[in-house]
């Protein structure tokens, strides 16, 4: 049994982390890892049960995906599809605006919102600026887009691939409880983005024009690697979609698509050549996510350990009084303001060991797999709830910023919290209305 000292040992760690976290004082990856070696050092988690601690599924998801999409953006075919909808659109602004946030949410619901961000912000500030017109609320929009698409699928958003890999869930899971939900939001930003911004927008002909000679064929750069990605890509999902039936892990089907993403990518090249695109497409992927997730799964760890969870959870049985509709009400919200405020990813973090320590009294997994889908929810909709909520967010203001838009945290959250409490709302209503 641990000592009441021990357990505000692990407090104030995780506290201490999450607060260099929010700051950006230290990069997130240096962070996490120093958390736990303190918890280490401190007597809490021992080397093997922090390493046992890692969920290596969710590590191999993230690094199959990001090795697959990686080379595949290589290819220029995301450019193409984001630069064709812009000519088919006819260059008209007010329709760009839309048709850029459909295909930023369907973009982050399979490649994940993070490089959906990396793909859409050159393209987005390359086309308002042939039709002079303000590329600020086309990057709001890439933010909002992503984060609400993002929601609809296991690999969309990282909180749901925390979920996902925690409670064994499979993609259709995903597709069937929250897709539906997701297309509601969005079809409700897209009238936010038109009321706002859109049916102001004016630009020439002759601005429009040159959208209309942007050669959208010339963002393919080799169509051979295009067609071997897109054949991954739809082979992955697939896979996905199978897994369920074949009792395969998501994290495995990843890594083996990145396997045969590479083999196909360097296949009949020489030695010398094979081994410097294998190191190039490695270095691909974001491995300051993965030593921080590696981190974060150790801190929160030991913050179970040292039996920290225990009183949270005491205090949202009583608050929920025993109904699992309440408890997902108060999940929802309490999901969508401590991502605002922690960032999602902690907080998913640290509310998955809670709510498996309440299960029990709920009635089991299969009665509280609303609170669970709440969870999912307001941790994805919350990431809309400041710039610091998610990491597309930050990866946008950043580099709007080094083009000379600067997108202020306070501004922000004139359109972001909004944003959160609509879409929070309409995720009320779905979960009561289909759970409850």
């Amino acid at each position: 049994m641990w000592s009441n000292n021990q357990m505000m040992l692990a407090v104030t760690i995780l506290v201490i982390s999450y607060v260099l976290l929010f700051t950006e004082k230290l990069n997130r990856a240096v962070v996490a890892i120093l958390g736990t070696v303190l918890m280490i050092f401190a007597g809490i988690l021992t080397q093997e049960s922090a390493i046992a601690a890692i969920d290596f599924n969710t590590l191999a998801l993230l690094i199959g995906m990001m090795t697959i999409v990686g080379i595949g953006e290589k290819s220029g075919m995301f450019q193409f599809v984001a630069i064709w909808s812009a000519q088919k659109v006819g260059g008209n602004p007010r329709l760009l605006l839309a048709a850029m946030a459909l295909i930023t949410a369907v973009f982050s619901a399979f490649l994940d919102n993070v490089t959906t961000v990396l793909l859409m912000v050159p393209i987005i500030l390359q086309v308002t600026k042939k039709l002079e017109v303000n590329p600020y609320p086309f990057l709001i929009m890439a933010i909002l887009a992503s984060n609400i698409g993002g929601t609809a699928t296991l690999i969309g958003d990282p909180p749901n691939i925390l979920i996902g890999s925690a409670l064994n869930l499979s993609f259709m899971d995903f597709i069937y409880n929250l897709t539906p939900i997701v297309t509601a939001v969005m079809a409700v930003l897209l009238l936010a983005l038109d009321l706002l911004w859109g049916r102001h927008m004016k630009t020439t002909p002759e601005k429009r024009q040159l959208v209309l000679a942007m050669n959208a064929r010339e963002a393919i750069t080799e169509t051979d690697l295009m067609w071997k990605s897109l054949f991954m890509l739809i082979a992955v999902i697939i896979g996905f979609i199978a897994a369920e039936h074949v009792h395969i892990a998501n994290g495995t089907i990843a890594m083996g698509g990145a396997a045969l993403m590479l083999m196909l990518y360097t296949v009949g090249k020489d030695n010398h050549k094979r081994d410097h695109h294998i190191e190039e497409a490695f270095n691909l992927v974001d491995w300051t996510t993965i030593f921080f997730f590696a981190g974060l799964f150790a801190l929160v760890f030991g913050l179970e350990q040292a039996g920290a969870l225990e009183p949270l959870a005491d205090l949202f049985i009583n608050s929920a009084a025993g109904s699992t509709s309440r408890a997902a009400m108060i999940m929802l919200w309490l999901s969508a303001f401590g991502s605002a405020i922690l960032g999602n990813i902690p907080f998913v973090a640290t509310m998955i060991p809670l709510i498996k320590n309440v299960e029990e009294a709920f009635g089991g997994r299969e009665a509280m797999m609303p609170v669970w889908w709440a969870l999912s929810l307001g941790a994805c909709f919350g990431g809309n709830g400041s710039l610091i909520a998610a990491s597309a967010n930050v990866i946008v203001a950043g580099m709007a910023n080094k083009e000379g838009i600067r997108i202020s945290f306070m501004r922000f959250l004139i359109y972001a919290v909004p944003t959160m409490l609509i879409s929070t709302l309409l995720a009320a209503v779905y979960l009561y209305a289909r759970y409850f």
